[in-house]
């Protein structure tokens, strides 16, 4: 974990725009402003996965290479605030975190909630937006979002089989090729919603994908495939020439809406 007075809430990794592509990475870091400390926890809970997503960053920045694509990083913590929820979500700023309690997140003024919002949560949602409207621009077509996230291999004392796992709602334009794909690797479990259920209302594919009519896909990587940074290059490597496929595809440039399965868009 690192701490800054300077602090920036987000990261642009430049890319070529015109190809139609955003790779984004909500949970890519454990770092946190320097007014925060270490939010009352040991140093230890920041290499654990409740503070950030386990190798998501070299895959990010190794696929945006790859692919030739801009990516969006949010350069904070989870436990500071969760960009990957809605601003009315319980879970936005969590108090207990798989079994571990944030003292800094307890209690929770309305005022400092509001100050985090507005400090670190919006300005990268900011960002993503910005940036999805400028590669709709370059490219003249709807953009394909690609967000990567990395899970654990154990929740709960139970074992989770998949290596890796698709994300998504009611649009598989995306999601199902990329199971395909995936799958054609025999040596591969790969999870169809799993180990979570892609639609979460008010989530980064929910704003910035599912609304506009985007074609998308969050893709989870279990966590100990890519903790080490050669394992986590080695995934992107396997994921780019996939996703520039999919990226070729004649419907994934169009707007569809298709709605979400937490209700009406």
């Amino acid at each position: 974990m690192t701490r800054s007075a300077v602090f920036a809430p987000f990261e642009i990794v430049e890319g070529d725009r015109a190809l139609g592509l955003v790779v984004v990475a909500d949970h890519a870091r454990r770092d946190l402003p320097d007014e925060y400390g270490d939010l009352g926890l040991p140093a230890a809970e920041f290499d654990r996965h409740i503070a950030y997503d386990i190798g998501v960053e070299t895959v990010t920045r190794k696929l945006a290479e790859l692919t030739g694509a801009p990516a969006v990083i949010a350069g904070f913590s989870r436990l500071l605030i969760d960009p990957n929820r809605g601003e009315d979500d319980p879970t936005l700023i969590r108090q207990l975190y798989d079994g571990t309690v944030v003292p800094a997140n307890y209690p929770m003024a309305a005022e400092e909630r509001e100050r985090r919002l507005d400090r670190y949560y919006r300005p990268y949602h900011d960002a993503v937006g910005a940036m999805i409207a400028s590669v709709a621009a370059a490219s003249g077509a709807a953009p394909f979002i690609f967000s990567v996230h990395s899970f654990t291999p154990v929740m709960q004392g139970v074992a989770r089989p998949w290596q890796v796992g698709v994300l998504w709602d009611f649009d598989d334009r995306v999601a199902r090729p990329l199971i395909d794909m995936l799958a054609k690797d025999p040596l591969l479990v790969v999870g169809d919603n799993e180990p979570y259920d892609g639609a979460l209302r008010g989530d980064t594919m929910f704003r910035h994908a599912i609304v506009n009519g985007f074609a998308h896909a969050l893709i989870e990587i279990r966590q100990d495939l890519i903790a080490e940074e050669g394992s986590a290059e080695e995934w992107a490597k396997r994921l780019a020439p996939i996703v520039d496929a999919i990226n070729r595809l004649p419907d994934i440039h169009l707007v569809r809406q298709y709605g979400s399965r937490t209700g009406p868009v």
